[in-house]
């Protein structure tokens, strides 16, 4: 690249985040964060061991070697919630929830700023149509949360963009004729769409406000539907929905948090260890609160988390009957994931979203059958019943696979380098 200070978009996410650049011939390019990789997986490890701080595939590896600390993910899930109040400890010190995000964002702007020789000279972060659902006050305090975080990351005054829109102009790219598209954009917290007027003799207008018909976005992404799997399939091996002496479910809450990235920590601290091992008397049988309380003890929570998305991945790329491997538990656990079973349990989360998108159709004065094309980004798009139910929802639009991890950024980018778009309001 020339020695321009370069304008960068920043896709921080619940799962991955990426990084992307205008170069000078005009097309976006995804900065190599991690390695070759462009997308690293939004996670921290504070090794406690030599107190030092990992991040990305690094962080994981280190959790699921066993060395001791403490792993982090889904931080943009804890944006506009209670928890971004309060603390944790972290090498033996309070620290705030706020300050970790902040960590993440410095990691990226340091790797990127290594690749490209210069700090940037804007930079323009993506955030979802809706941070908080139904909560307006909430929605502009996450965005404000992050913007601080931000600017104590060393990243300077940024602005944001709406992630949907960003990938539909990184799609615009690639259509060769005026295109009415719904860009659907589903990541690890959130799905998000737009429906956009695409023309590639458009793209260098500067203002292209009128082309954005609707947006839309519902808080369910990813992890929800891991965290739907894991109930449905690997905690019922420790006692969710477990009918005990008395008659009545064991209490749930401890499952619910286990199933969540975000949460699973909480449940490694003392005083809840000692509430989960007074659940005992709860058990008919007491073989899964044992399992339960290995997890907790061994601290293998993450693993299990792992374990779960992992079998997600698998069953939707093969449609084969996959195994989610609970050994950590207990010698030789594990339960069978069916796509059929995938299918029926995701059903409900599935039937909101897709809702979501009909919506986005509807208040841009369109018919569903009036789209030329469905154009998908976000890693969670690529869930083989979500495709399946949008095609049902939309039968006569064709769904095009983009970048599942670098096109927002890559819209970022363009965005960044001066193209004027419908900023968040």
């Amino acid at each position: 690249m020339s020695g321009r200070a370069p304008a960068i978009g920043i896709d921080f996410g619940t799962s991955n985040s990426a990084v992307a650049f205008v170069a000078d011939d005009g097309l976006a390019r995804a900065v190599p964060l991690e390695g070759t990789a462009t997308a690293i997986p939004t996670a921290i490890f504070f090794n406690a061991e030599d107190r030092t701080t990992h991040f990305g595939r690094e962080a994981i590896a280190q959790y699921l070697a066993g060395i001791e600390g403490r792993l982090m993910r889904s931080l943009k899930s804890l944006l506009g919630s209670s928890l971004m109040q309060e603390q944790t400890e972290v090498f033996g010190e309070r620290i705030g929830f706020e300050d970790i995000i902040t960590l993440f964002l410095a990691e990226l702007g340091k790797r990127a700023r290594a690749q490209l020789g210069a700090p940037p000279s804007r930079v323009v972060i993506g955030r979802p149509v809706r941070f908080v659902d139904d909560d307006d006050a909430r929605d502009r305090q996450a965005e404000d949360t992050l913007r601080s975080a931000a600017r104590s990351a060393g990243l300077g005054e940024v602005s944001f963009q709406y992630e949907p829109i960003a990938a539909a102009f990184d799609y615009e790219r690639r259509v060769d004729k005026e295109s009415l598209v719904l860009v659907v954009d589903i990541g690890g917290g959130t799905s998000d769409f737009t429906v956009v007027r695409l023309d590639p003799a458009r793209k260098s207008f500067g203002d292209r406000a009128a082309d954005v018909l609707a947006t839309t976005g519902v808080h369910i992404g990813g992890t929800d539907y891991d965290q739907r799997l894991s109930l449905e399939c690997a905690m019922p091996e420790f006692g969710f929905r477990h009918i005990g002496p008395q008659g009545r479910e064991v209490p749930s809450r401890t499952f619910f948090d286990l199933s969540s990235w975000h949460l699973i920590n909480w449940l490694y601290a003392p005083k809840a260890v000692r509430q989960v091992q007074e659940l005992r008397t709860s058990y008919s049988d007491t073989r899964l609160h044992d399992r339960l309380m290995n997890v907790l003890l061994n601290r293998e929570g993450h693993r299990i988390a792992n374990e779960v998305e992992a079998a997600k991945i698998r069953s939707s790329t093969t449609r084969a009957n996959v195994e989610i491997d609970l050994s950590c538990a207990q010698r030789n656990l594990a339960v069978t994931l069916t796509a059929e079973d995938m299918a029926r349990h995701l059903g409900p989360l599935l039937d909101r979203v897709i809702a979501c998108a009909q919506e986005c159709v509807r208040l841009a004065a369109l018919g569903n059958d009036s789209l030329d094309a469905i154009y998908l980004t976000g890693g969670s798009s690529a869930l083989r019943p979500f495709q399946e139910a949008l095609r049902r929802a939309f039968p006569d639009a064709k769904l095009v696979e983009g970048d599942f991890f670098g096109g927002v950024a890559s819209g970022l980018a363009y965005t960044a380098a001066g193209a004027r778009v419908p900023q968040p309001a």
